[in-house]
């Protein structure tokens, strides 16, 4: 298999038959919660779950996403989804990049990029990132020469 970038946070994925639409293929809506949930697994594997989200009263909300579906996945397909986060300004915004492969014929499904932006959580609001983040996030910041 071939990654767009090198050292990807990730996740496994099966195709479930729930994930298929009428028109015997993955949802478009399913990718997006895979890559949420890849996204959220990468975040807890940095220390930054949801405890820690609720005691700093900061959470990493979605503002955009953007998606290429270049192939389809079918139930029972084994798949991976690779993530890094890109981009960050260390006070609101940041920005990851997906891949979703199939091993077994070393397809590239879909590319996608993720523009999140930091807000307190009791109030819905933009917010800078705490220390936390800035640290927790930076440490799989890729250099700027390799996104």
């Amino acid at each position: 298999m071939s990654w767009q970038l090198p050292d990807p946070f990730v996740i496994d994925i099966e195709v479930k038959p729930e994930d298929i639409d009428g028109l015997g293929h993955a949802n478009n809506a399913v990718y997006v919660s895979w890559l949420e949930r890849c996204a959220w697994r990468h975040s807890q594997s940095l220390g930054l779950d949801l405890a820690e989200y609720r005691r700093l009263d900061r959470a990493m909300a979605v503002v955009r996403h953007e998606i290429d579906y270049l192939a389809a996945a079918y139930e029972g397909d084994q798949l991976q989804l690779g993530t890094w986060i890109v981009e960050s300004d260390q006070r609101l915004r940041m920005t990851r990049h997906f891949q979703l492969m199939r091993p077994s014929d070393a397809s590239t499904l879909l590319r996608a990029q993720t523009t999140f932006v930091c807000i307190e959580l009791s109030s819905g609001r933009p917010k800078r990132m705490p220390a936390e983040f800035i640290e927790g996030y930076g440490r799989a910041l890729l250099p700027a020469e390799r996104a």
